[in-house]
């Protein structure tokens, strides 16, 4: 049976209708998917960019804390170092209040040749040696040849060696030395330094630590007293 024109065109527009609707179906599931994928790249892009952001917060506080501590340690070494620059100050002002004190024993000439005596004998003990040279301040000249033949005598009594002390005329210690001796031995090679400077240094060094104990107290942070 033949279909009329209306029914063809009805037809027609059924058939349209239908391919119209699955179209746009087609379309809105393209278009929900495409909504799904852009937001699940969104997210994704999202992400990893919070983790580079957090990650480069991370890196400059880092950062910033250690540059922090290094200023904290520069603030604390400069003020340590001006503490212990401070306290070096105190203690030289201590030595120089004590070479002060030993230079007026020089002004008491009885005392000042014992001291001088002292000295050499110590000298002639540490050198052991056969000829030894004596130097001395030229003011310091006419004490040292009254106490040589003691100091001598004591030597040799004591160590039952001979020593032959030449006192050197042509070369005397430096003004600037405030007194003492230098005795040379082994033809000048070795010395040693008995001057009024050279053994308060010496003493110095070894009483350094219970001076600043004397000084500034004990140092709650030192393990060893040695």
């Amino acid at each position: 049976m033949a279909l009329s024109d209306t029914d063809v065109q009805k037809q027609i527009k059924q058939m349209m209708a239908f391919i119209e609707q699955e179209a746009n179906e087609k379309a809105e599931e393209i278009d929900t998917k495409a909504e799904e994928e852009f937001n699940i790249e969104k997210s994704k892009i999202f992400q990893e960019n919070k983790i580079k952001i957090m990650e480069f917060f991370e890196k400059k506080e880092k950062q910033v804390e250690l540059q922090r501590r290094i200023q904290n340690s520069q603030i604390h070494n400069e003020a340590r170092l001006k503490v212990l620059q401070a306290r070096q100050g105190y203690v030289n002002s201590v030595l120089e209040e004590a070479l002060e004190h030993l230079v007026k024993t020089t002004k008491d000439e009885e005392m000042y040749k014992k001291v001088l005596q002292k000295l050499i004998e110590q000298g002639l003990f540490q050198l052991v040696e056969k000829e030894v040279t004596i130097r001395c301040k030229k003011d310091d000249e006419k004490l040292v040849k009254n106490v040589l033949p003691e100091a001598i005598k004591i030597y040799e009594n004591a160590t039952n060696r001979k020593v032959k002390v030449i006192l050197d005329s042509a070369n005397y210690l430096s003004s600037d030395c405030h007194g003492g001796v230098e005795l040379y031995g082994y033809n000048g090679k070795i010395k040693c330094s008995n001057t009024l400077e050279s053994r308060l240094d010496m003493i110095s060094k070894q009483l350094s630590p219970d001076i600043r104990v004397a000084l500034f107290g004990k140092n709650p942070n030192r393990k060893f007293k040695d």
